[in-house]
């Protein structure tokens, strides 16, 4: 469990399937999660029962809790490379529980974890042009916009644009 001065992170445990079940499937967030059908419950607890080791399935999830336990998002780490020391990230916060900061703790507790344990060189995240709460929340943090790829999201109003930011671990940094 990786724990912060409000909040801590750990995998998710079968308890966690009905605030998963509800995030997953809330079609508000299905375009950031590039989620096209809902999930089911079984295909959930299948997941919480398999995904505890990044280097066997290239991604883990953490549940982002209050310090009482209870469930306030997640945060994911996807497309796993140790040979290139890289991987991405994405963050959900449920609606009730965003603008405390939450968010930006969780975002710290896990580059911590990513650069101290998993000795990453970068990490990197994608986010619609038109977000600004997770923009501002990813340069906060030092992650630098390097990339947009233009239409690269359909949604119901058309093509939006998805942003590229990148935070290089300080420590390796030699230029």
């Amino acid at each position: 469990m990786l724990k912060g001065k409000h909040i801590s992170l750990r995998t998710p445990e079968p308890e966690d399937l009905e605030e998963m079940y509800a995030l997953e499937n809330n079609i508000q967030n299905w375009l950031v999660s590039h989620t096209l059908v809902p999930y089911s419950k079984n295909v959930l607890k299948a997941y919480i029962a398999s995904s505890h080791d990044i280097y066997l399935t290239k991604q883990v999830r953490f549940i982002i809790c209050d310090l009482d336990n209870a469930f306030l998002g997640t945060i994911d780490l996807f497309d796993f490379d140790p040979q290139h020391q890289r991987l991405g990230i994405g963050i959900i916060i449920s609606p009730q529980k965003r603008s405390n900061g939450v968010a930006s703790e969780a975002l710290q507790l896990v580059i911590d974890y990513c650069f101290d344990t998993l000795l990453l060189k970068n990490i990197y995240c994608n986010i619609l042009e038109s977000n600004a709460p997770s923009k501002a929340l990813f340069t906060k943090h030092g992650f630098q916009l390097i990339g947009l790829k233009k239409c690269w999201i359909k949604t119901n109003n058309g093509w939006e644009n998805e942003e590229l930011y990148q935070l290089v671990n300080p420590s390796t940094t030699v230029f």
